[in-house]
């Protein structure tokens, strides 16, 4: 997707840990950028949403174009009046808590919301079915808490948030970012464009972008194999009879080939034969976003960012050209999916530095 002049942006690096439902602890490293000269600043955010193990919440989330409403059923908990709920929402994080036995309880906690909202426009209401409060028994911050209502018919307590967003144009499919929602939300953002997955190692590209082909609903390709169909023999002897330069040389035609395709997510070749790898063969991967997976050995964020650094700053890898890079710290196939919405993850967040990026690849190429 990248152009002759792109206008530079780099989104913060982030350790990306999944809701604790998937079991996930992989370490992943994460950079968005649009042919980001240097790295700038860097924040670490971590990802998770979770309930109470002891009390289950219900909840209902609404997307109503600028505003959004998230309802849970506070039935059967047990509160005495709103003094009891606490409600804390910051750009892309919520935290919702009750005082419930002398102790507070977790409803519901993440700072990765699907998108970023107006934090001193969110309003929450407690709507309770057994008795009347007013304002003025509430304790709480007033950018919070701007209303109280009583509806006698509802069978249980509920506690309604009203969000704003701070991209009314963009659809949220759930309240928080999740693979679900990532590959749900995907479909508006990228419109069709193509996704293409290069790294050194060919079974890391293969395997991620099985992956989010079956999230996005796309075709998966994989040149390794496209290249043996065509050739009648491996890759390995392939390149034991010409080399590693006439093995690049016709992943670079079947890119060009590729280019035209649309809904598709694209393994490509790892290591000193492909054609990723090297800067004069990007031409046709621009047709659509570009994920580099880089393992690293670097065991903290400073150390993965200063890598990063030296890759682009360097410029000898054509992997740089790439619009994310996710950075792992070793690899295990089973984290696949942690990889995918980790790409999904960054993605998101370059095609909403600029809306237009999915448009100039589909309007060439449909």
């Amino acid at each position: 997707m990248a152009t002759a002049a792109p206008a530079s942006c780099f989104f913060n690096q982030r350790t990306f840990k999944l809701p604790s439902s998937y079991g996930s602890s992989l370490p992943v490293r994460q950079f968005a950028s649009r042919n980001a000269a240097a790295l700038k600043t860097r924040s670490r955010v971590s990802c998770s949403s979770s309930l109470s193990p002891a009390t289950p919440i219900s909840y209902e989330f609404s997307d109503g174009s600028s505003d959004m409403e998230l309802r849970l059923q506070l039935g059967g908990i047990g509160i005495s009046g709103p003094r009891d709920i606490y409600v804390d929402a910051n750009n892309t994080s919520l935290t919702i808590q009750l005082k419930h036995s002398g102790s507070l309880m977790t409803l519901m906690e993440t700072d990765s919301l699907f998108d970023r909202i107006k934090s001193a426009e969110t309003i929450w209401l407690v709507v309770l079915c057994v008795y009347a409060l007013d304002n003025n028994s509430l304790d709480l911050p007033v950018a919070q808490v701007r209303a109280l209502v009583l509806d006698r018919y509802l069978d249980d307590d509920q506690l309604v948030i009203n969000l704003k967003k701070q991209n009314p144009e963009l659809k949220w499919p759930d309240i928080v970012e999740s693979w679900e929602s990532l590959a749900a939300g995907s479909m508006q953002l990228l419109r069709g464009t193509s996704i293409y997955i290069v790294g050194d190692s060919t079974e890391i590209n293969q395997k991620v972008a099985k992956e989010l082909a079956v999230g996005l609903g796309y075709t998966p390709l994989e040149t390794k194999e496209l290249l043996e169909t065509f050739a009648k023999q491996t890759i390995d002897s392939w390149v034991l009879a010409e080399g590693y330069d006439a093995i690049a040389e016709a992943e670079g035609v079947l890119l060009e080939s590729l280019s035209s395709h649309i809904r598709a997510v694209v393994a490509t070749l790892g290591g000193l034969q492909g054609a990723a790898r090297r800067a004069d063969k990007w031409q046709h991967l621009y047709a659509g976003f570009t994920v580099w997976l880089s393992t690293t050995e670097a065991t903290d964020e400073d150390s993965a960012t200063k890598e990063a650094r030296r890759h682009i700053e360097d410029g000898s890898l054509g992997y740089t050209n790439a619009d994310v890079v996710v950075k792992l710290q070793g690899w295990d196939a089973s984290y696949s999916k942690t990889v995918a919405q980790a790409s999904l993850s960054a993605l998101k967040r370059v095609v909403l530095s600029d809306r237009k990026l999915p448009g100039k690849s589909s309007s060439n190429y449909t």
